[in-house]
């Protein structure tokens, strides 16, 4: 449920008070630890993509040097080059965080997929680097999907994190994107290769505050056991669906499926 329903929910409708409704109040409060979990999330972001912007930064200030030094085409003609592909990723770095901080519209729209999950790559990349994570990713191309992108990003950067502590000792994580004719949803893989989660615990890994974890790792996430429950509400309100396949010692899969979105075009 979208911060707007719920806002119209709680005022007065023909004379009647919602707000000691219980499901309105609990529908509140769920939207409430959604957005704090947003918050933290662009906390963490924050920090790691500081550095990743003071090393695009080091690049425009060293061949800008080197620009200034050597009066050459050839060399000047590097420099700009250097600085201007530098400064391009800074403006998608900066860019995505904005996407990420804004409110877009409260509604399902069509919203590619693929570019939230290249998206929330960019975020994650030092993080992955770090961690000696090494990505695959296996695109094809596939429909928009009927989506708040800001949620459904928020989705897919928990999983990303969590495939990452899956494999505190490096790894590498599988990434696929792909077309279901039989459904008519694209469907959204992120695998890791590490732990792997008992079999006792599958059925409870949707369940709010139970977490696999023991508690945050180094880098201060992880262990609360609200990320998983909100991930299977955000999807489920999107009419998708998400699936958990996981074996000890093999690693993890877990599988987002989201409806197509469906254009009416003009009619002949």
């Amino acid at each position: 449920m979208s911060e707007a329903n719920v806002g119209s929910l709680l005022e007065k409708e023909d004379g009647v008070e919602h707000r000691d409704d219980p499901a309105v109040r609990i529908a509140a409060l769920e939207l409430q630890l959604e957005h704090a979990q947003k918050l933290t999330a662009l906390g963490e972001l924050a920090g790691t993509t500081t550095h990743e912007f003071n090393n695009v930064l080091m690049t425009v200030i060293n061949y800008a040097k080197m620009g200034l030094r050597h009066k050459d085409d050839a060399t000047r003609q590097k420099a700009f080059e250097k600085i201007l592909a530098a400064a391009t990723r800074a403006s998608k770095i900066t860019g995505t965080i904005l996407g990420v901080a804004k409110n877009r519209k409260n509604r399902l729209e069509p919203t590619d997929l693929t570019g939230l999950v290249e998206d929330t790559l960019l975020l994650l990349e030092r993080e992955m680097n770090k961690y000696r994570i090494a990505v695959e990713k296996i695109f094809r191309p596939v429909p928009e999907v009927m989506a708040e992108g800001n949620r459904i990003q928020q989705v897919i950067l928990n999983l990303l994190i969590n495939a990452r502590q899956a494999m505190p000792d490096g790894g590498r994580l599988a990434l696929k994107i792909d077309y279901d004719a039989e459904s008519d949803m694209v469907d959204l893989v992120v695998r890791d290769f590490g732990c792997g989660i008992p079999k006792e615990r599958l059925p409870r890994i949707f369940e709010p505050y139970f977490s696999t974890k023991s508690g945050p790792d180094e880098s201060g996430k992880g262990g609360t056991g609200l990320g998983l429950a909100l991930c299977k509400r955000v999807i489920e309100e999107h009419y998708g669906r998400i699936r958990v396949d996981s074996a000890l010692g093999k690693g993890t899969a877990f599988t987002l499926k989201l409806p197509v979105a469906r254009r009416t075009g003009p009619a002949c």
